[in-house]
């Protein structure tokens, strides 16, 4: 059961859109790409990236760390897939190129090429959140689906890369017992 309405988790999201807020105000978008660049080199240097041929990442929002350019950079060279919600849940499907792209739920873009259904294939996740913690766990935005998609869909082992800015990087991330904990947290301050 996914409880979104975890008073603590609530609080932390409150916390977290401020400190959003503060950051998104005081950084121009050069330097928050910028800061995404170093982020997400971190993550194209570490083994498992080498060694992952399907990745599944996302298309960040205006307020996630950015993510479009290292898509279109990775696409030709792996297979990089990206989330579409439908219903409550996310399917899976490859991304070609920007042009491929239409504003789908929650303003997200999404790619519009058919379902990637071989799951057992994808061998990494790139995933936002909220907030994290040292110890890999991650609080997102509240609907579950990240978590229905590792408990339902993708192998078990997948590894899992949580990545953030880092003000989202917090002493502790509450947990409940459907919260899937990431293998490494990537911010440029920390890797965990």
């Amino acid at each position: 059961m996914f409880n979104a309405q975890c008073p603590i988790k609530q609080e932390l999201r409150r916390q977290m859109r401020a400190a959003k807020r503060e950051f998104l105000s005081t950084h121009t978008l050069q330097e928050q790409q910028s800061l995404a660049e170093e982020i997400l080199g971190r993550v194209e240097q570490g083994e498992a990236f080498r060694r992952a041929r399907v990745v599944l990442a996302y298309y960040s929002l205006s307020d996630e760390l950015f993510t479009h350019d290292f898509v279109q950079r990775w696409a030709d060279k792996k297979t990089i897939l990206l989330p579409k919600v439908v219903g409550d849940d996310l399917t899976l499907h490859r991304y070609t190129n920007a042009m491929s792209m239409s504003e789908g739920a929650f303003g997200i873009m999404e790619p519009c090429t058919p379902e990637f259904t071989d799951y057992a294939a994808v061998d990494m996740v790139i995933v936002p959140g909220v907030a994290f913690d040292r110890l890999g766990n991650r609080l997102g935005r509240g609907r579950g689906y990240y978590d229905r998609l590792f408990a339902s869909r993708l192998p078990h082992n997948i590894y899992k890369v949580g990545v953030c800015y880092p003000f989202q990087l917090v002493e502790s991330v509450p947990t409940e017992p459907c919260d899937v904990q990431m293998d490494e947290v990537v911010t440029n301050a920390v890797n965990q």
